[in-house]
């Protein structure tokens, strides 16, 4: 029996699962903002223990490799290549987009194109079309949003949209083919279902050179000058 730990950590949902040979066992999840860090560790033993696994039982760890949060995503691949290194077991690396795809799936009633999106502030996400089997249609994408957004796959037919980046969408994109879903997450559930099926094809990552997806550079902003500081201070 094969066992794997999942971890996701792409948004601000915060989750843990643990699979053997594809089954679910035990998940844990908080929906508590910037809680990636402390509460990381705690769902994982808070899983094994729900499972009465230990550390030592498990297979391989797989984790949300992007693209989301730079954070989230941080924290969750030094964990996950930390216990692999600890346990001398293989790491799997799962797109966000994926997981999120597979969570919405069961709502896809009409067999309409899928569009998981994932905040990427201001009116940006990231996001990528799947068709029903879950095939991709487009590249993962940094795209920002404004009403001409999917306009060719709208006039073709239906469009769902979902993720913690598509309700700001939702009044831009006013098609009527255009589909809005509530309250679908990227999960360590769905990373685990599609860990599975990547650990049977041997689709591991190498420990050392393996990184999160960011698909852009985090951006830090650097402090302003006194005299930068002074000029909008006058204008204000």
């Amino acid at each position: 029996m094969s066992i794997i730990l999942s971890l996701e950590t792409s948004t601000h949902v915060c989750s843990v699962a643990l699979h053997a040979d594809g089954a679910s066992l035990a998940s844990a999840v908080t929906y508590r903002e910037q809680s990636h860090a402390s509460k990381l560790a705690v769902l994982v033993d808070q899983v094994l223990s729900l499972a009465d696994v230990t550390m030592a039982q498990l297979g391989a760890v797989a984790v949300s490799s992007g693209p989301g949060s730079y954070t989230g995503l941080r924290i969750g691949t030094s964990t996950a290549k930390g216990l692999c290194y600890a346990l001398n077991i293989p790491l799997i690396g799962v797109g966000a987009l994926d997981s999120l795809a597979l969570a919405a799936g069961p709502f896809n009633t009409s067999r309409a194109l899928l569009c998981p999106m994932i905040d990427a502030r201001r009116m940006e996400v990231y996001c990528q079309l799947l068709d029903a089997e879950y095939n991709a249609v487009s590249p993962v994408e940094a795209k920002v949003i404004d009403a001409e957004s999917f306009r060719t796959q709208l006039e073709a037919g239906p469009v769902l949209f979902f993720g913690n980046g598509a309700a700001k969408c939702q009044g831009v994109i006013q098609h009527k083919n255009a589909f809005f879903l509530a309250d679908v997450h990227p999960t360590a559930d769905t990373v685990g279902t599609l860990a599975w099926e990547k650990f049977r094809r041997n689709e591991t990552e190498d420990l050392v050179t393996f990184e999160p997806f960011y698909l852009k550079e985090f951006m830090i902003k650097a402090p302003a000058t006194p005299e930068v500081a002074a000029a909008a201070n006058k204008t204000a």
